[in-house]
């Protein structure tokens, strides 16, 4: 009977994954760019250095909606550097008055796009920077932005302010959804992440907090927790930021405290036209 049983669960699953995967008609996107980088490393001549780049990335983006209203998009970034490579993947679905819901296969999760919101012209404050003896200044939202789950809410409108809120949710953080069924590593545990933003009349303010569960069980032993706030301001052609995020550090024992991590960051862009000028600074220790 339980032989039966195994057999009939083997059909049902095979007949679930062959109707899952359907053809779909995806648009192309791209960009392209050419820039000249210095930099000057106050801590090792490894670090320092200058060189002209190239990056040419490529976007696929499908879209259908469903029968009961919903809007279901699949998106893909691919970094052509070398070898290519998925940077970015994401299943979004679209509820109206019900918010969204996003399937953070590779980056894409909500708490990780609040890691760094400074104006720039064309990447992040943090990118780019190569020393190596530097701590990562992005941490906050990588650990749960792979293999996790967004809930956004729909955005909130009142007396001219906006308002957006999402939680997501990573069951082993820090792995990817496709090699979540190998079993995942011995360290993987869940986490969560909460993100808060408020607009209005150019100044919006924004705050998010992420939770690992990685404390694994050790007696006095503090999980790691990942915070950020930011505030930034636009008015016509000029952008303004300030952010700042601290890492409290996973602690093996309460003797013991984990090496944490704190951050400042401060950004300005200024547009003319299809020109952007910037000046960003990163405090990182």
């Amino acid at each position: 009977m339980n032989k039966l049983k195994k057999i009939g669960l083997s059909a049902l699953a095979g007949s679930l994954a062959a109707v899952s995967a359907n053809a779909v008609e995806y648009a192309v996107t791209g960009d392209a760019y050419v820039s000249y980088q210095s930099e000057d490393s106050v801590s090792s001549e490894a670090g320092s250095g200058k060189n002209f780049s190239a990056d040419m990335d490529l976007y696929f983006t499908a879209s259908t909606e469903l029968d009961n209203g919903f809007d279901i998009t699949f998106f893909q970034a691919v970094n052509t550097d070398n070898a290519l490579a998925v940077s970015s993947m994401q299943v979004t679905l679209g509820m109206g008055s019900l918010g969204t819901l996003q399937m953070n296969e590779k980056s894409g999760s909500k708490a990780n796009g609040i890691d760094d919101v400074m104006p720039y012209a064309m990447q992040e404050t943090w990118d780019r920077v190569d020393d190596v003896n530097a701590s990562d200044p992005s941490f906050f939202g990588s650990a749960t932005a792979n293999g996790s789950v967004d809930y956004r809410i729909p955005t909130q409108e009142f007396m001219g302010t906006t308002i957006n809120a999402s939680v997501t949710y990573d069951p082993n953080q820090g792995e990817s959804a496709a090699n979540a069924t190998s079993g995942g590593l011995a360290t993987n545990v869940p986490g969560t992440a909460y993100t808060l933003q408020v607009s209005n009349s150019g100044l919006e303010n924004g705050a998010g907090i992420e939770m690992l569960d990685d404390d694994q069980g050790l007696a006095n032993a503090s999980s790691t927790e990942n915070t950020t706030v930011y505030a930034k301001y636009s008015y016509g052609p000029l952008t303004v930021g300030y952010q700042e995020a601290y890492k409290n550090a996973r602690n093996a024992v309460a003797s013991l405290p984990g090496a944490d991590t704190e951050v400042e960051m401060w950004g300005a862009a200024y547009t003319v036209n299809d020109i952007t000028l910037h000046m960003l600074k990163l405090r990182c220790k």
